[in-house]
């Protein structure tokens, strides 16, 4: 790899221009754990390793751009939330976040069940062996295919999400001669402290049914009466990226609220409430998560306080934690392509790969860190703005970072925290071919998502 140096561009100086980023760090060797899957180090060449392995192995035998997953860390993670919870709770891996057959085995093995909101996430978990009890179906618009093949299967439970599901859904358990566990999805008019497009307990957007105007109360009583499903609770999802807890205390209460109705109207008390997923983690050192135990004993402590002021028996929690867990466990890693000085502005350093492999941040305006991970420097840092090769004058990885000021094309960056939604939400824009997904684990790195190739795309060519 090359380590030829390049004009200088613009170094941390007493001004620089707006944008949104923090200091350069002390030390850019260093390697932040908050962000960091827990096996991510350096060796004693400076070379960022991952379960025992070196970035330049792993780039050598798999290329670049890859999505490196620490399979350890995901497993510690995975464990911590089920343990946190204990065996009176339900812990639902929300599979829009990453899924393979490789995670739903791990998941299986963890003890963890599994959330999907598709006909392909369903096919790939039950394909992996996943008990179809321990899956819970999800979707705004669920096909009738796709609701048959779920209660054909025998998904644990199905969340409705509007008064035209409650119909298909008891109409394909009464057509198979079942009797489906369902949930009602409901919106609770809390607007989370998170992007519009990820905060979803708001009324005005597409999921759920509405609790201020009577449209939940009224999905309940329609459902009780018909003898295909079984109305096992009620579910609720405020929103994702979130640290505050203030917002399940709110959709708590107001859930709460509607279950001492149904008590009150139909003397029936629901046996399950879902407070969704949603938590934040670390994309960078000034994101400060809560740890799996504390959030645990916060929700159990707002559901079992709002309980009793209803005096209502504490239904069964369930969560759906899914960036919480795969989120920290990854990272991208890229070998820089050009790198291109601005005077009195910034460098932009191109990758090999883009928007295509991580779309959060022009989606989402989502804030990334980024690591020189190939070997280690001395040299002043550098304000830089990372950049895919994409047709695009959007296509950001990390809109604004410092790296050393030495940085040349052949280095190796590595991008943290990209285990949930970058991979799920890859494309072949500019017929880009998405990324391979490379498990390791104690000393040994494996393919669990192969990279596509031009064939792949030619494949579908049909014309």
């Amino acid at each position: 790899m090359s380590r030829s140096a390049h004009p200088a561009g613009p170094r941390h100086a007493d001004v620089l221009p707006e944008g949104h980023y923090t200091a350069p760090a002390d030390d850019l060797n260093a390697l932040d754990p908050k962000v960091w899957a827990h096996t991510v180090g350096r060796d004693a060449d400076g070379v960022v390793t991952v379960g025992g392995i070196a970035v330049t192995q792993l780039a050598e035998e798999y290329g670049t751009p890859a999505y490196i997953l620490d399979e350890a860390d995901f497993r510690d993670r995975a464990r911590a939330w089920r343990t946190a919870f204990g065996t009176d709770a339900d812990v639902f891996y929300a599979g829009k976040a990453f899924l393979s057959r490789a995670v739903v085995r791990w998941l299986d093995e963890e003890g963890l069940n599994l959330d999907v909101c598709s006909g392909g996430e369903l096919a790939t978990a039950l394909s992996a062996g996943m008990p179809a009890e321990r899956i819970a179906f999800h979707g705004n618009n669920k096909s009738p295919e796709e609701i048959e093949r779920a209660v054909r299967a025998g998904v644990g439970r199905i969340v409705l999400d509007s008064f035209q599901e409650i119909v298909r859904v008891a109409h394909a358990a009464e057509s198979l001669g079942k009797r489906q566990p369902v949930q009602i999805r409901v919106t609770v008019g809390v607007e989370a402290h998170t992007h519009e497009f990820i905060a979803t307990a708001h009324e005005d957007q597409k999921f759920g049914i509405p609790l201020a105007d009577g449209q939940a109360a009224e999905a309940v009583r329609r459902a009780l009466q018909l003898d295909g499903l079984d109305v096992i609770g009620i579910h609720s999802h405020i929103g994702s990226q979130i640290f505050d807890m203030s917002g399940f205390e709110v959709a708590a209460h107001r859930v709460v609220g509607l279950l001492k109705d149904v008590r009150d109207e139909h003397g029936v008390e629901l046996a399950e409430i879902d407070l969704g997923g949603g938590l934040g983690i670390a994309y960078t050192s000034d994101d400060d998560p809560r740890e799996p135990h504390e959030i645990a004993k916060a929700l159990s402590e707002i559901v079992t306080r709002e309980c009793e002021g209803a005096r209502l028996r504490t239904p069964r929690i369930s969560v759906e934690p899914g960036r919480a867990i795969v989120g920290p466990t990854a990272f991208t890693l890229y070998e820089v392509g050009t790198v291109k000085p601005l005077e009195g502005l910034r460098t932009y350093v191109s990758v090999d790969g883009g928007m295509s492999d991580n779309i959060r941040t022009a989606l989402y305006d989502a804030e990334y860190s980024v690591a020189l991970a190939s070997r280690t420097s001395d040299a002043e840092p550098m304000l830089v703005r990372v950049v895919g090769k994409h047709c695009e004058s959007g296509d950001i990885v990390v809109k604004d970072a410092f790296l050393p000021g030495d940085l040349a094309p052949g280095d190796l960056i590595a991008v943290p925290a990209t285990g949930a939604y970058c991979r799920s939400m890859a494309s072949n824009y500019n017929h880009a071919m998405r990324p391979p997904v490379v498990a390791v684990r104690d000393g040994a790195a494996r393919v669990i998502v192969r990279r596509e190739t031009e064939e792949d795309l030619l494949r579908l060519d049909v014309g």
